[in-house]
């Protein structure tokens, strides 16, 4: 690995797929859409496009258009026994050398020469998390100093500025102006 990929943060894989599943085939690239998600992938649309969501109001806005973990999870989750890979937890796209959960809501991530994506929130992992491997919920959660509840399986975002992502693209983070807020889940 070149000097470069050790030091920068970086895009180390992107996921998509046309049909609601819980993991997502990595392809070469994904085509990021402003205002809608990733072209050709299930969640994409300007509306919730998750079934649960989706069943209990469908007019909600999207805030979930472009699911991304970091790939320092799957290194954590290794330690306890589990072998992920990108894609198998749902994300569109995995990082390294970004601290996705610390940072604020409203954060941008330049992905590559053009696309953006603004953080919105926390996933909020699910049960489904045991199908795809028994236990592994209880690897992306965990609690807080203050007893509180640490999401864990990476952050959601929408798409302000379209482009191509690949793996190896540069992440450049561009953190809001204002007061901080902290992500909640979304």
């Amino acid at each position: 690995m070149s000097a470069d990929h050790a030091t920068h943060p970086r895009v180390v894989a992107v996921s998509r797929d046309g049909a609601h599943r819980f993991s997502k085939p990595v392809v070469e690239e994904v085509v990021l859409v402003a205002g809608l998600g990733i072209e050709g992938d299930a969640h994409a649309g300007v509306t919730v496009q998750h079934r649960s969501r989706v069943a209990r109001d469908p007019s909600q806005p999207n805030l979930r258009q472009v699911h991304l973990i970091h790939a320092e999870l799957f290194d954590d989750v290794a330690e306890a026994g589990f072998q992920v890979a990108p894609g198998q937890m749902g994300e569109n796209i995995t990082t390294r050398g970004v601290d996705l959960l610390g940072l604020p809501t409203g954060t941008l991530l330049h992905l590559g020469a053009d696309a953006r994506v603004r953080i919105t929130g926390l996933r909020n992992p699910c049960q489904q998390i045991n199908e795809f491997e028994p236990g592994l919920l209880r690897a992306v959660l965990g609690r807080a100093d203050d007893g509180s509840v640490e999401r864990k399986g990476g952050v959601m975002s929408v798409v302000v500025a379209g482009g191509v992502v690949r793996p190896g693209d540069r992440i450049r983070v561009e953190l809001p102006t204002g007061e901080l807020q902290p992500l909640g889940p979304v």
